[in-house]
């Protein structure tokens, strides 16, 4: 077989794989939502059925609503996550600008701190701002769940990675039109960096929206549960876990994300991609 013949082969073997891997990672997510469309004796029945064979949709959904309030957790969600998204883009483009484009005694070592900071978990030092915030008093305030997370190592690194891809000519001409740094930061390089600022904000929406961790640490007020401790409500209470409305709830708690990213998923490409085009 030539080379010619093999393109169509490889092709379609690719996309075979591709599409393997995409019925993989979808796979539990379309048994969540159809669970969550089916009653708890169903959903416990040994027999397995895709599709419900009696539809509990209405019940489970309007459950969710009724014995929690969701809404709130919801509305605790978007203040948090773009609050936070807000303060890093505040504070991590000016930063991977400064690595990217200016020169100056101890880039390199700033930046391998930077590197370094991608390597230390937030379950490293939770320990240590937990006390921190402890004696601040901010325990239990939105505070506590925005200020640990309102600079991002992955978001400097990011950033700094795409403004390397910037000609260095833009930058010449604002200076020569007069232009402060400062301003070139927010009137050259943002508008630039849209689509690497949107990527980031994929990631950021995502990872803080879902965390669990630092939320059930740092606040113990139902008024300022997040939306993964409010699916947290619907397992393992005296009565068992209602696993009908818990799929209803953690369904509830994704399609935010899933709408967000097909809205955004255009841009999250291109900065993805322009983002690794120089070291």
């Amino acid at each position: 077989m030539n080379a010619r013949e093999l393109g169509p082969v490889a092709g379609a073997l690719r996309h075979v794989v591709l599409a393997a891997g995409a019925v993989i990672m979808l796979a539990p997510f379309v048994w969540m939502v159809l669970s969550s469309f089916k009653p708890q004796a169903e959903i416990m029945s040994a027999e397995l059925h895709w599709l419900p064979q009696r539809w509990a949709a209405i019940e489970n959904y309007s459950n969710v609503w009724s014995r929690v309030p969701m809404g709130r957790f919801l509305l605790n969600g978007v203040i948090v996550t773009a609050s936070i998204f807000a303060l890093q883009v505040l504070v991590n483009l000016p930063c991977a600008y400064a690595l990217a484009k200016l020169r100056f005694r101890g880039r390199r070592a700033l930046f391998a701190i930077v590197l370094l900071g991608l390597l230390i978990p937030m379950h490293a030092t939770a320990i240590p701002i937990y006390i921190l915030f402890h004696y601040a008093g901010v325990l239990n305030t939105y505070a506590a769940l925005i200020l640990p997370f309102m600079i991002s190592v992955f978001g400097i690194f990011m950033l700094r990675q795409f403004f390397m891809s910037v000609p260095d000519d833009l930058i010449d001409a604002a200076r020569i039109d007069g232009v402060s740094e400062i301003g070139i930061v927010w009137r050259v390089m943002l508008p630039t960096a849209i689509p690497a600022v949107t990527a980031f904000g994929i990631f950021s929406v995502v990872a803080h929206w879902n965390d669990y961790f630092w939320p059930l640490i740092a606040v113990g007020t139902k008024d300022l549960y997040t939306p993964p401790l409010g699916v947290a409500f619907f397992r393992l209470n005296d009565g068992g876990t209602d696993y009908g409305v818990l799929m209803a709830a953690a369904t509830i708690v994704i399609l935010p994300l899933v709408v967000a990213f097909l809205l955004a998923q255009r841009r999250f490409i291109e900065g993805v991609t322009f983002s690794g085009l120089k070291g």
